[in-house]
């Protein structure tokens, strides 16, 4: 018989206590790191000159260039669009036959977040596709100099015209910041949702006549693309945005708390049932994969790049 989750007891006691603090401690430090590093977007002259670059900055052109030049970022602008349109398919699907009640579950909310970062990223990458020919580039602020004929300083103007151009990169919008925390916290949600799923929920907490179902398949399956992307895109991965992965995961146990406060309710997962002496050491297990998850992420992005830069020096766009 499922405990009553209403009764005032369920939440005055030790259990509830060391999970809520230990949930809002990580929140409030989650804040505090995002306030430090969070929107330092303006570089002054001396970190110009020394190549340095704040953590927290992204410019316009990272959120739709591709990271060799070699490949067209219309090929990203597809992925993208085809990755959308496929896992929009899948949570409609899902919906339809199962109901709304789908996004009681952690699952459903990191897919919808998955699939509504193609969606953004579809929509920056054909704006920045449209906007990339042409004299002066809008995203890089490339200047080509003109070419003029007849002019006595004609040989003048075409040794500007040989020099290599010089770009500017502008820093990105809210949009462009929007996409990039999206893609963070997306890559680190896909990959504990489903390392839980297919190495603790399936295995040992699911009843052995339990059969997988095509959405169960799906939704712990196609949202590995946001792996496809990391390989082509060429945005950075800076490690303090696991606050965002962090405040993600908090909100969903904060509202799961509300929702069983207030009604009585099966949990969408057994860990995070708060009778059990156990629930405690759960919480922090659970909170702690989120480490390396978001770690082995950074880990692929850094090597990529690493790999780029030595491997195919010539063609790499990313930031050196």
């Amino acid at each position: 018989m499922a405990t009553d989750t209403t009764v005032l007891s369920y939440w005055l006691n030790w259990r509830f206590l060391l999970c809520a603090i230990y949930i809002l401690g990580v929140m409030v430090f989650g804040c505090f790191v995002i306030w430090k590093y969070e929107g330092k977007k303006k570089l002054d002259n001396e970190r110009r000159e020394r190549g340095i670059i704040p953590v927290g900055v992204l410019y316009k052109d990272e959120v739709w260039k591709t990271c060799l030049k070699s490949i067209h970022p219309s090929f990203l602008l597809a992925f993208r669009i085809l990755a959308f349109v496929l896992m929009l398919g899948i949570i409609i699907g899902n919906t339809i036959h199962d109901g709304p009640g789908i996004f009681f579950f952690y699952t459903q909310w990191t897919f919808t977040l998955t699939t509504t970062y193609f969606g953004l990223a579809s929509a920056l990458s054909l704006y920045g596709c449209w906007h990339a020919g042409g004299g002066v580039d809008a995203e890089q602020g490339s200047y080509v100099a003109p070419k003029l004929e007849g002019s006595a300083n004609t040989p003048f103007l075409k040794s500007l015209n040989n020099r290599e151009e010089v770009y500017v990169h502008n820093i990105a919008g809210r949009m462009g910041y929007l996409l990039q925390i999206m893609y963070q916290v997306t890559a680190g949600a896909v990959l504990l949702t489903d390392v839980v799923f297919w190495l603790v929920i399936y295995p040992f907490l699911t009843s052995k006549y339990y059969r997988l179902a095509f959405f169960d398949v799906s939704m712990h399956s196609v949202n590995i693309l946001i792996l496809g992307d990391t390989i082509l895109n060429c945005m950075r991965f800076p490690v303090f945005r696991i606050s965002y992965f962090i405040l993600w995961t908090g909100v969903f146990v904060i509202c799961q708390w509300i929702i069983h406060a207030c009604v009585s309710l099966s949990w969408p997962y057994p860990f995070m049932d708060l009778s059990p002496p156990t629930a405690p050491l759960w919480y922090a297990a659970v909170g702690v994969m989120h480490i390396p998850c978001f770690g082995a992420f950074a880990l692929i992005v850094k090597l990529k790049h690493l790999w780029l830069s030595r491997s195919f020096s010539e063609s790499y766009q990313g930031l050196r």
